[in-house]
């Protein structure tokens, strides 16, 4: 397939977005850098950071920051970069690329914040966003949002989007859960904390992945080639110009969104991701499957395919990378059965096996079913950064969801082994264990009792089974569950069977 079909859906104002870039009017027009480098920026500390950007070919570039000063000489193509040598926490700091300044430039922690509509999620729309304006007054908490660009052209840069300071009067339009994080981290750890938030509603994962890298695995054939069929069928319909019949002048429109939407495979990637991928960081928490969930077989390849290609291009080695289980949502069931969201759970949860560095924060617990939108980020930001804070920065606190490790079958009971259960069991609400299903050779599942042994094993049994074969805990889109460790987090949704699933033949 040509290129030129790939980019079909391009547009003047795209590619005028893509050129222009944040210089401030005393610069020189010929130094040029994207957006992501602007006043009240945060540098991740303690390791070489990257500045970039465009000039006149041949030409000086200084790069100035603190004692340290660098120098590069744009190449032929007009680009041009230099690596900071590490910095310690602080600041403030001017930045001075020739002389284009950043002022305000603090070191510390850089997260980026990415996924669909529930990490975009606003302090606006959250709980209580009155008493949290209220207190957001941390100035070394700054956030910079980005906008929302499909397309098969790399943007460069946003200039309309810039680094904000944590103030009541900026916060209400940050992504709640980067921003809960993100004070978590800053009143642990006492040091400046910069959130980098990308995050597009309803956007696929396929959306955020080099389109090469896709296109090179031959198992996401079937999902290219859809693609492929509409790019084709847009192109000749735009072809014959003003010959068209009223019909194709309506395919034509219905094509023009989907094209230049947050499906498309790559789109996300370069209409957005592209302009601040190689910004230092120190790792990225997500939030998305919602919409993978009909391919939620096809997600235990596909998300870990997008962690990978992320690290691989970032150039920074395996970064941590932490992610949201998704919530519960949709009606209670009236009983066990099959669950597209729980598989697409428990290709999630398979990550953390596939790939280093990597976690999840388990919310079974805390949805809304009338609303795929809860309003409690609060402990989703703080379950996100209990990862962060043990794993990365050495804090010696529970951070790891219940999860199941094995099973054993004793007679018609089946008991169960689970890592992480610090400080043993709680049951929430009632004191019984909820949640459980389990089945026989007939794989039909019933709900099943649960006890709780001494050594934090449950028993699992039912009298419609006397010969069970497997159990299930959580499995379906709005669980009824209750059961959590002493540290108050979650058991983690699972399964002990590998029976075929309901999105095991999707594409």
């Amino acid at each position: 397939m040509s290129r030129s079909i790939w980019r079909v859906l391009g547009t003047p104002a795209l590619l005028l977005a893509g050129v222009l870039s944040a210089v401030p009017a005393t610069a020189q027009a010929e130094v040029k850098l994207p957006n992501i480098f602007g006043n009240h920026m945060v540098l991740q500390q303690g390791q070489k950071n990257k500045v970039w950007g465009k000039a006149d070919a041949g030409e000086k570039v200084k790069v100035s920051i603190g004692s340290q000063n660098h120098e590069a000489t744009a190449a032929a193509d007009g680009t041009w970069s230099v690596m900071l040598d590490p910095l310690p926490v602080g600041g403030p700091h001017t930045l001075t690329v020739n002389n284009i300044k950043f002022d305000d430039v603090l070191v510390g922690e850089v997260w980026i914040c990415s996924g669909q509509s529930n990490m975009q999620w606003s302090i606006n729309a959250s709980n209580d966003p009155d008493l949290e304006r209220l207190a957001a007054k941390f100035p070394r908490i700054r956030m910079i949002n980005f906008p929302q660009i499909g397309t098969q052209d790399p943007i460069w840069s946003h200039p309309d989007r810039q680094w904000q300071v944590c103030t009541p009067e900026t916060i209400g339009n940050w992504s709640a859960v980067g921003y809960f994080f993100a004070r978590q981290l800053h009143q642990t750890l006492d040091v400046p904390v910069g959130m980098i938030n990308n995050a597009w509603g309803g956007s696929s994962c396929e959306s955020w992945i080099n389109r090469n890298t896709l296109a090179a695995d031959e198992k996401y054939k079937p999902l290219m080639d859809r693609w492929i069929g509409m790019e084709q069928t847009f192109a000749d319909l735009k072809a014959k110009g003003n010959d068209l019949t009223e019909d194709q002048k309506k395919q034509l429109a219905g094509l023009q969104g989907p094209l230049g939407g947050n499906a498309r495979p790559a789109n996300i990637y370069n209409g957005v991701l592209k302009s601040h991928l190689g910004y230092g960081i120190r790792g990225a928490i997500w939030y998305q499957g919602e919409s993978n969930a009909s391919r939620a077989y096809q997600y235990r390849d596909l998300f870990p395919l997008m962690i990978k290609n992320w690290r691989d291009e970032w150039g920074q080695g395996d970064f941590p990378f932490y992610w949201v289980q998704l919530a519960d949502f949709t009606n209670e069931p009236a009983g066990p059965g099959e669950s597209d969201w729980a598989e697409l759970r428990e290709a999630q949860t398979m990550t953390m096996s596939r790939l280093p560095k990597t976690g999840e924060a388990v919310i079974i617990d805390i949805g809304e079913g009338k609303d795929i939108h809860p309003k409690n980020k609060f402990d989703v930001g703080r379950r996100l950064a209990r990862w962060a804070l043990a794993k990365d920065y050495g804090v010696n606190i529970p951070f790891h969801s219940p999860q199941y490790k094995s099973m054993t079958k004793e007679g018609n009971k089946i008991i169960l082994s689970f890592d992480y259960v610090d400080g043993g069991w709680r049951p929430f609400d009632v004191p019984q264990p909820r949640g459980f299903a389990i089945c026989g050779e007939d794989k039909k599942w019933v709900y099943a009792n649960a006890t709780v042994r001494p050594d934090s094993q449950i028993e699992v049994s039912a009298t419609e089974v006397p010969n069970p074969i497997a159990v299930r805990y959580g499995w379906a889109n709005n669980p009824i569950v209750n059961m959590f460790n002493g540290a108050g987090l979650p058991l983690t949704p699972f399964r002990t069977d590998d029976f075929p699933g309901v999105t095991i033949n999707n594409k």
